[in-house]
Parts: structure tokens; C-alpha cells; sequence
């Protein structure tokens, strides 16, 4: 679903395919570049971390520790290769992996 104005020039979400439509959508700022405080963010900040997987083989950047939780996200076209996502077990400092 893509945003779109309809006929009043309000915002709402569109199916490319079906042409469904769905109103009362959050408005979102549309530019080729976004500021940062505008960027989308990946992380599921609801996420239970108690339910997430845990790796040995990292080093935070922010503190030393060993630990982190760790999901895969597809952030790309889907024949490009998921993106993985880390959180320091002790700091929280969420970083990305392009390994």
C-alpha cells in the first residue's frame, strides 16, 4: 500500500493492486531525502526482549559487551538479502549488520 491524496486532498493508504483504500491513514512526509528525525524506524520497540534470540559473536560499539539480540528484517527488494538488526543485551545500542 502506497500513500496517496483522494478526490478531498486528504491522505490515504492505496493498494497498487487491488485499489483498495484504506482511510484515516497516518500522513507521511514523501521526499527523496528524509532528515533523520524523519527516518522510519525498523525497531520494533514492543518487541518482548525476553523472546528475541541472542548472539556471542558481536562486540557493542557503544559499550564492549559480547551480547546482543538479534532479527531479520527485509529492508530491500525482496531478491536482495535481509537486513539483521542487533541490540546490546546491556546498553540497548541497536546497530545493523551487513555481513
Amino acid at each position: 500500500m502506497l500513500p496517496k491524496k483522494d478526490g478531498k486532498g486528504h491522505v490515504i493508504m492505496a493498494c497498487t493492486n487491488c485499489k483498495f483504500t484504506q482511510k484515516g491513514a497516518v500522513e507521511m512526509k514523501l521526499s527523496e531525502k528524509l532528515d533523520r528525525k524523519d527516518a522510519v524506524s525498523v525497531v520494533d520497540e514492543k518487541q518482548e526482549e525476553s523472546t528475541m534470540p541472542v548472539t556471542e559473536d558481536v562486540e557493542c560499539e557503544k559499550c564492549g559487551n559480547k551480547s546482543a539480540y538479534y532479527w531479520v528484517t527485509q529492508t530491500r527488494a525482496s531478491d536482495e538479502p535481509e537486513t539483521k538488526f542487533l541490540k546490546c543485551t546491556k546498553c540497548k545500542h541497536t546497530w545493523r549488520d551487513y555481513t
